[in-house]
């Protein structure tokens, strides 16, 4: 009643061969286990060390950012220093010179 019969079950060259393919994919099984094991550590490491860098990259690019804002700034505080008119509102605001001739009109909240 058994599905083999007597003879398959005493054949001991397919026993062998069969043993040794069974050792050679368990070999092939756990060499690829291993590999991707690897790969699968590396992938994560990597990814860590790329979140990383793109953090950096953001914190580098927001202050470039502010740089070129700034700098935006004094190349336009610079072109208008470079106007007469300019040059003569700070000196009239800031230290209170005037041309000659001209007499400052202060009320109460200038002379602050």
């Amino acid at each position: 009643m058994n599905r083999f019969s007597a003879e398959e079950k005493s054949g001991s060259g397919k026993t062998a061969s069969a043993q040794g393919a069974k050792r050679r994919r368990l070999i092939w099984v756990l060499a690829v286990g291993v590999f991707f094991g690897w790969a699968g550590y590396i992938f994560f490491a990597q990814s860590a060390a790329i979140a990383e860098k793109s953090e950096q990259l953001a914190q580098k690019q927001a202050s470039s950012d502010n740089v070129t804002n700034s700098l935006n700034q004094l190349k336009y505080d610079v072109s208008r220093l470079e106007d007469d008119e300019y040059v003569g509102q700070l000196a009239r605001k800031n230290y209170n010179m005037y041309p000659r001739g001209e007499k400052p009109i202060r009320t109460d909240d200038t002379e602050q």
